[in-house]
């Protein structure tokens, strides 16, 4: 049994059945029907908390709020300080974000804004909510819309690690090359993003529910004994370079419908505007 009251295990089935429903959401061209269908999958606070992890995760990890700042502000500010050099901008954003890992807590500062229903420990929303802006970060540096479902779903796959390729198996959707972006190539439609969407906030609740984050932290070395904090700095730094090889950069001529001109910054000269 994990921290939230539920095992690997169920949160893993959860998951799997939720991603076969990918296909069918696909067929189906119904956003609010697939949605529904996501949601109705009889696990009861179980689907609740995934419901309400990924909603915060979008909402909050990339397009920011109150305090915490989106991940386009995090990105242009990184940028102009880089003066517009992306992959120093996008090693400025890794650091800050390990850096803020390592002071740990500061989500809980925020107040009711995070309270969940079914409440995940502040150390875990923290992690995840860093993990997410940090990523979709990396990917607007490197020329993607983040705006786009497609890429906010190639983001969440990407805080799923080794757990990506087994949901796209399930879902139907097979990676070109191995890069979890293809799935942002192949223009899955918003109905079938939903339902991926929810599958994947089912793998994320059970690898840390499961007590995954203090298993692999007794794991590190130079970690050792200690937890939280130098835990989380472990992981991110995995979750950096994981979104640095999904993500590769795109150039204007290839942005088409994951990059876009709209949405991305001008990472071919000159910094963004923007900032926090």
């Amino acid at each position: 049994m994990g921290i939230f009251g539920w095992g690997k295990d169920e949160t893993a089935a959860a998951a799997d059945r939720t991603a076969g429903r990918v296909q069918e959401a696909a067929r189906s061209g119904n956003a609010a029907s697939a949605l529904e269908r996501a949601r109705a999958v009889d696990e009861g606070g179980l689907s609740g908390a995934a419901t309400r992890l990924l909603e915060r995760l979008l909402d909050v990890g990339i397009d920011g709020r109150g305090p915490f700042a989106s991940a386009r502000a995090v990105a242009d500010h990184a940028l102009a300080d880089a003066g517009g050099d992306p992959e120093e901008a996008i090693r400025s954003v890794q650091r800050a974000h390990r850096r803020l890992g390592a002071a740990g807590g500061f989500v809980t500062g925020l107040g009711g804004f995070f309270t969940m229903p079914v409440a995940l420990p502040a150390n875990v929303l923290e992690f995840y909510l860093l993990g997410t802006r940090m990523t979709a970060a990396t990917a607007r540096l490197r020329g993607y819309d983040i705006d786009q479902p497609q890429v906010r779903s190639a983001v969440l796959l990407t805080l799923a690690g080794a757990d990506s390729d087994d949901l796209l198996k399930k879902a139907g959707v097979f990676a070109a090359g191995g890069r979890l972006t293809s799935v942002a190539l192949e223009r899955l439609p918003a109905p079938a993003l939903m339902v991926l969407n929810k599958a994947i906030a089912f793998r994320l609740l059970g690898r840390l529910g499961s007590g995954v984050i203090a298993k692999l932290g007794r794991a590190v070395p130079v970690v050792g004994g200690l937890v939280g904090g130098g835990v989380d700095v472990y992981l991110l730094g995995r979750i950096a370079t994981q979104a640095v090889e999904e993500f590769p950069r795109r150039t204007p001529t290839d942005r088409g419908g994951m990059g876009g001109p709209s949405g991305a910054p001008d990472v071919t000269g000159g910094a963004a505007a923007g900032g926090r």
